[in-house]
C-alpha cells in the first residue's frame, strides 16, 4: 500500500511499505477514506526527529471502512464505517474507566515514562503505524473504532479523530463562569473548534492569531479576532474591563512565535545524534512559551488557563511567583477522545452542522500530494487552515 513516511527533518515521503494485517485477535484493519494531516504533525516534521526512524508511517486523525476483523472482535463486521480516535486504549482499566484513556494503563509506554499509545507518533507513544495510508490497523479496535452512519459525507466525522474533542475538552477544561469571556491563543484547526465550541456553549469569544485568513474564518463564527501585534496583551484586557478574560485556551503549543532562543536551541538539539538529543529533550528541553506565557499573563486574577497546544519541554521556564499571586488555575493534557465522543456525535451530525465542521478544509487533495501540504501548512501559506487526504 501506499503511505505517508518520515525520512528526516521537514522531508517525508509516499512509499509503498507493506499492507498492515491483524496481528491480534481484537484487531480490524480499515481501508482509509480520508486521513487529516494535524498540527501536531508538524511537530513530527520540525522537532521531534530523535524520536522517529526514517519509514515511520504519520497520521492519527483518520476514518474508513472496516476490511478484515479479528476472531475476538465483537461489535465491528466489514463494510462498517468508522472514525479511530488517535489514541489507543483498552476502555478497561483504573484510567480508562475514569475517562483517562490518554493514560490507559493497558498501553502505556512504561519504557519512556510515557502516556497511552497514539497512532503515528513516534518511540515515545508505542511507534504504532499511523494513518496517513491506504490502510490501518486498529488495537482493541471495539474501544478504538467508533462506528457511524453512511449517509454524510467524511468531513462530518473525520475531525472526531482529534481536533473536534481537543477542543472540547480545551474548553470543558477552561471551566468558565456562566457569563464568562473566553481567550483562545491560536486559530489553527484547534482553535478555530475551541472557538466554535466557546460561542455554541454561549460564551463571548475573543481569539488571537497573525494569519488573516485565520481570523476571517473564526470571525465567521462571531469570534473577535485580534492580530498578533506588540500591545495585543493590553488589547486583551481593554475588551475586558481591563482584568484578561476569565479563562484562555492556548491552542498553540511547543513551536509559538516570537520565541528565537527556543527555535535555535529546538534546531540545535536536532543536530545531535538521535541518542543524545533524546536524552535532552526528555531531561533539558525547552518549548517555544510565547503563547503560554501570553496566557499566563493575560487571564484574569483568579482565571483558569487550558494547555491544548502541545508542549514537551521539561526545563521550560514557569513564572510561578506571578501564577501564585493572581490564583490561576492550570489544566492540561493530551484529549481524551473516547471520553468526548458522547456529547460530540449528535453535534456533528445535526443537519445545521452547528461546530461547522464542513466548513474547515481548505486543501482536499491525494494522498500523493501529502509531501507538498506538509511543507504548506507549516508555512501557512495560500490560506491552507486544514488539509484532508484522500488515499
Amino acid at each position: 500500500m501506499k503511505a505517508l513516511t518520515w525520512q528526516g527533518k521537514r522531508h517525508v515521503s509516499v512509499d509503498e511499505v507493506p499492507d498492515p494485517v491483524i496481528e491480534k485477535p481484537t484487531d480490524i484493519v480499515i481501508r482509509i477514506t480520508s486521513t487529516a494531516i494535524c498540527g501536531s504533525d508538524l511537530h513530527l516534521y520540525e522537532v521531534f526527529g530523535p524520536f522517529l526512524k526514517p519509514g515511520d508511517i504519520l497520521g492519527h486523525e483518520s476514518m474508513g471502512v472496516v476490511e478484515e476483523v479479528g476472531a475476538a472482535v465483537q461489535y465491528l463486521r466489514p463494510g462498517d464505517r468508522v472514525v479511530i480516535p488517535f489514541v489507543i486504549a483498552c476502555g478497561e482499566c483504573f484510567m480508562c474507566v475514569r475517562g483517562l484513556t490518554t493514560q490507559c494503563e493497558t498501553t502505556q509506554n512504561r519504557a519512556h515514562d510515557s502516556g497511552a499509545s497514539l497512532y503515528g507518533y513516534t518511540e515515545l507513544y508505542g511507534s504504532v503505524p499511523g494513518g496517513q495510508a491506504e490502510r490501518l490497523r486498529v488495537p482493541l479496535a471495539d474501544f478504538n473504532a467508533r462506528k457511524v452512519g453512511h449517509d454524510l459525507p467524511d468531513e462530518r466525522y473525520l475531525f472526531l479523530s482529534d481536533i473536534l474533542p481537543t477542543a472540547w475538552q480545551g474548553v470543558a477544561y477552561a471551566n468558565l463562569p456562566e457569563d464568562g469571556v473566553l481567550g483562545v491563543l491560536g486559530l489553527g484547526p484547534v482553535g478555530q473548534f475551541t472557538s466554535r465550541i466557546g460561542r455554541h456553549l454561549g460564551y463571548r469569544v475573543v481569539a488571537v492569531d497573525p494569519v488573516p485568513e485565520r481570523r476571517l474564518m473564526a470571525e465567521r463564527y462571531g469570534v473577535e479576532a485580534l492580530d498578533l501585534t506588540e500591545d495585543v496583551l493590553e488589547q486583551l484586557r481593554a475588551r475586558t474591563d481591563g482584568r484578561g478574560p476569565d479563562s484562555i485556551v492556548d491552542a498553540v503549543g511547543l513551536e509559538a512565535h516570537g520565541s528565537p532562543g527556543a527555535s535555535f536551541a529546538q534546531a540545535a538539539v536536532g543536530l545531535l545524534p538521535d541518542a543524545v538529543a533524546q536524552k535532552v529533550m526528555n531531561t533539558g528541553g525547552i518549548d517555544r512559551l510565547n503563547a503560554m506565557h501570553l496566557a499566563f499573563d493575560a487571564v484574569r486574577r483568579g482565571g483558569t488557563v487550558s494547555l491544548s497546544g502541545v508542549y514537551a519541554g521539561e526545563a521550560d521556564p514557569t513564572p510561578m511567583k506571578s501564577l501564585f499571586d493572581k490564583q490561576v488555575s492550570i489544566r492540561m493534557g493530551q484529549c481524551n477522545v473516547q471520553h468526548w465522543l458522547d456529547d460530540l456525535v449528535p453535534l456533528v451530525e445535526d443537519p445545521a452542522d452547528p461546530l461547522g465542521v464542513e466548513d474547515l478544509v481548505t486543501h482536499r487533495v491525494p494522498l500523493e500530494r501529502a509531501p507538498e501540504m506538509y511543507e504548506l501548512f507549516q508555512k501557512k501559506e495560500k490560506g491552507c487552515i486544514k488539509v484532508v487526504l484522500t488515499p
